[in-house]
């Protein structure tokens, strides 16, 4: 049905060419913005647009045509509004660590230091300057004062002291 009776109003024509078209106009659409529902949209705005537009129309045979048009020239208007939202969309913000992974690490650190603490003022000296300090042994001896064989013994027994006392705080 692609000819409509040249004596009816826009709602008779538009209903008719509702029923008979709307499936294959909304498979047309789908094809072209790959989004069934901004598909079923389109082709809802082209029959609102072919009924107000009725009595301009010059011959009311290509009515179907018209709405063929329309629907190709809606699509892309979506097309091109997508593009200009995806060009403008803010970019996602880099992976940031989750609040609760903060407090956790806040808490890990407490515990840490409050091990630390609780060691003998040398293996803590020893464990502060290698680790947070990134000190090489030469350069802890040479801070502390002491051997190289003597910054290995107290951060060996440093190192073991803390893993005893983190384990037993967990």
């Amino acid at each position: 049905m692609g000819a409509v009776p040249v004596g009816w109003d826009a709602d008779m024509a538009v209903t008719a060419l509702y029923s008979a078209h709307f499936r294959s106009l909304v498979r047309l659409a789908v094809l072209l913005v790959r989004d069934t529902a901004t598909a079923e949209e389109v082709v809802q705005d082209a029959f609102v647009a072919i009924h107000g537009a009725w009595r301009r129309l010059r011959d009311p045979d290509k009515a179907l045509a018209y709405l063929r048009q329309s629907v190709v020239n809606r699509s892309r208007s979506v097309l091109r509004h997508r593009a200009v939202v995806e060009k403008y969309a803010p970019k996602g913000l880099p992976d940031a660590p989750s609040a609760e992974n903060g407090a956790i690490g806040e808490l890990e650190r407490s515990a840490v230091i409050e091990a630390l603490r609780a060691l003998p003022t040398r293996q803590r000296e020893a464990l502060v300057l290698r680790y947070y300090g990134d000190l090489s042994e030469a350069e802890i001896a040479h801070a502390m004062g002491i051997s190289k064989g003597a910054v290995k013994s107290h951060t060996a027994r440093g190192m073991a002291a803390l893993r005893s006392v983190l384990e037993k705080m967990s």
